[in-house]
């Protein structure tokens, strides 16, 4: 049976199981697992794949991506906090706007962008019925960022970029932290974290992400 069309009680179940299969993942930071808790992933997919919403797996939304598998979001954003705030918050790829939901429960602002006019619709459709106060959706080419919310405590980028666009990197505000997925068919997370006029990078677990693509559709 979809978990779409289930009781609320079912749905809330597979989210905690979700959250005890991240635990045992490794993931750790507990506001992350809370959040995961709180946002009905199996509201952001197509009703036909709700049985399979709170399984370790992208799932198609359509437009030829992906929402990430659950595992990923959680480590990028434990990745993004440790330890921290996220402040403002800069989400490159939107998608299904599922992420967006979760970073709505760790940041002050979510400023999430999209390059797909189709998807960026599907996305405010799906964020509609939580009335998230503190998000905001825009039409843009995430590769240059958000100039005019910048600077950003925080930028997670959803799609897999051959290297780092500098507008990003340019964004980010002193003290900050960018994730972002890097590499053509082998990809790994890069960690950026800005100190000053320096950033840091810190190469982290291998991922497999659709690739992050200028303009917008």
């Amino acid at each position: 049976m979809s978990v779409r069309a289930s009781d609320p009680g079912q749905a809330s179940r597979a989210r905690a199981r979700m959250v005890e299969r991240l635990r045992a993942q490794g993931i750790r930071d507990e506001r992350v697992l809370a959040a995961m808790q709180a946002v009905p992933r199996h509201a952001f997919v197509d009703e036909g794949l709700g049985f399979s919403a709170y399984d370790d797996t992208p799932l198609p939304i359509g437009f030829q991506q992906t929402i990430s598998q659950p595992f990923v979001v959680a480590r990028m954003l434990e990745l993004l906090r440790s330890g921290r705030e996220l402040g403002r918050t800069l989400e490159v790829g939107a998608g299904c706007g599922y992420q967006a939901a979760v970073l709505s429960l760790l940041a002050t602002e979510v400023y999430a962008v999209e390059r797909i006019r189709g998807l960026l619709d599907r996305a405010r459709a799906n964020l509609r019925p939580l009335r998230l106060p503190n998000v905001r959706l825009k039409l843009a080419d995430g590769s240059l960022g958000l100039p005019e919310a910048a600077p950003f405590d925080s930028i997670v980028v959803a799609a897999a970029a051959v290297g780092l666009p500098p507008a990003l990197k340019e964004q980010l505000a002193p003290a900050g932290r960018l994730i972002i997925p890097v590499g053509g068919a082998e990809q790994r997370l890069l960690l950026i974290e800005r100190q000053g006029n320096t950033f840091r990078e810190t190469w982290c677990e291998a991922v497999r992400f659709v690739p992050l693509i200028a303009g917008t559709d």
